[in-house]
């Protein structure tokens, strides 16, 4: 049996920073800068209700006028989605509260070893696209982004540790590492997950980089979504490679 800092390296994200802090928020920027306001334009932040009067937080992004893409450890009893928001204590004119009518966790998803960690969630009606509501475009079956690639993840974190979550969207720049870097994850699988985050770089320290669920941008493409990391905050963190999920991806909104 593995130690309890093991069993506790690769919770859900929700449940790990409940367990660790006793809080509803969920997420860590470490390092980060702030956005420019709406420089993120389909960036989603999902209000999750779990349980009577227990509500949770992640991030999620639009991938179609009614779908947001996010993890699947992010499902509730009931999900408000906020789009077009950067301060999210600050309601702005570029706001539009969405709400989730139907939840699509990936069908094979393990929430004891975090597999298949990704959902797609439809929305009670399309958004309105604006400058400040976009869509992000996803990558092709198959496609990959090599080690050393430097990518971009953004979403309503924590900027130092220790600190309570910010309210406004934060940026970070991490690097994808070689799948090695991820063995002490036993369950890591480097065709479903990415590795992400130098463990030699502490400006990019997290214990969960974000709010859960949202994007790991390269080149401008949404190639991953957060999923887990360590509980200790070293990095690297673990996330759900989208490109081999596009079958089901594309299976979904045909569908929908």
């Amino acid at each position: 049996m593995g130690s309890l800092s093991e069993k506790m390296g690769h919770l859900p994200l929700p449940l790990l920073f409940f367990l660790l802090c006793s809080r509803s928020e969920a997420g860590e920027i470490i390092g980060g800068t702030e956005c420019k306001p709406h420089s993120r334009p389909y960036m989603a932040h999902l209000e999750i209700v779990i349980a009577q009067d227990k509500v949770v937080h992640c991030g999620g992004f639009l991938i179609r006028r009614n779908f947001v893409l996010t993890a699947a450890h992010c499902a509730g009893r009931s999900i408000t989605v906020t789009l077009g928001a950067h301060n999210i204590m600050e309601k702005e004119d570029t706001w539009q509260k969405l709400e989730v009518i139907k939840q699509f966790p990936h069908p094979k998803y393990d929430n004891t070893l975090i597999l298949h960690d990704i959902m797609l969630l439809k929305l009670n009606e399309k958004a309105n696209l604006t400058l400040a509501v976009g869509t992000l475009p996803l990558p092709p079956q198959f496609n990959s982004v090599p080690p050393g690639r430097v990518c971009r993840a953004a979403g309503w974190g924590i900027t130092e540790v220790g600190e309570s979550g910010s309210d406004t969207l934060q940026e970070v720049k991490l690097r994808l590492m070689d799948t090695k870097a991820c063995r002490h994850f036993h369950s890591f699988d480097p065709n479903l997950q990415l590795c992400v985050g130098n463990p030699q770089k502490r400006k990019s320290v997290f214990k969960v980089i974000l709010r859960q669920g949202g994007p790991l941008l390269c080149a401008g493409v949404a190639q991953g979504v957060v999923s887990y990391g360590q509980w200790n905050a070293k990095p690297p963190a673990v996330f759900t490679r989208i490109s081999h999920y596009r079958p089901w991806i594309n299976k979904v909104l045909k569908e929908n």
